[in-house]
């Protein structure tokens, strides 16, 4: 049995820093989200392959508590970066690392995938570290509502484990009609599709 200060310990919102793509970012984040004390090595490998204009205006799809999100929003300032999740204790740890990072141009909204982000919103580039048990069905819907939400030229960058590889690769070429492998690491494959209007 814990003792009570073990437990307010636990309780305590968990704090660290990471380097990511050249910017320092601050996070706190809790026990119950993914990956909690560190950024994960999916996040990671995704991050270093995005090209992200200052302009580009950016979602995060399944933020958690908000690493690829801000990361974004820091080598886009002059766009806006949506974080979304269907989790609200993810949505609200964004939210307050947006702040914390001093990050205006960072938002964050409780959806699960697209169906809270509004209908009108547009992006010029969509990123997501997809978990391994997705399911084709909800895959399915995402990568649908991801094409219908990118600017023509937009782009779709995710990571997802490697045994994933093939069944990504099928799906993108299906949706978008294109697939690039940006890179195979050991445990993650990064993929990128883009919008091209036929």
């Amino acid at each position: 049995m814990l003792a009570p200060d073990q437990l307010a310990a636990l309780r305590t919102p968990i704090q660290f820093e990471a380097e990511l793509r050249g910017h320092r970012l601050r996070f706190e984040s809790t026990w119950g989200l993914f990956s909690p004390r560190e950024i994960d090595e999916g996040t990671r490998l995704l991050l270093q392959h995005l090209k992200v204009e200052p302009t580009a205006d950016c979602l995060d799809l399944g933020c958690g508590y908000g690493p690829i999100g801000l990361t974004l929003a820091t080598l886009a300032p002059q766009g806006q970066t949506l974080m979304v999740d269907k989790d609200f204790v993810a949505v609200d740890y964004a939210q307050r690392n947006a702040t914390l990072n001093h990050l205006a141009n960072a938002s964050s909204l409780l959806s699960n995938g697209f169906d809270q982000v509004p209908s009108k919103a547009r992006f010029d580039l969509i990123a997501s570290n997809i978990p391994a048990k997705v399911g084709k069905e909800l895959l399915s819907i995402l990568l649908h509502d991801a094409h219908a939400r990118l600017r023509p030229g937009g782009q779709l960058y995710l990571v997802t484990i490697s045994g994933l590889r093939a069944f990504i690769k099928r799906n993108l070429q299906e949706v978008f009609g294109n697939y690039d492998k940006l890179k195979q690491g050991a445990h993650y494959t990064v993929a990128l599709a883009e919008r091209t209007d036929r």
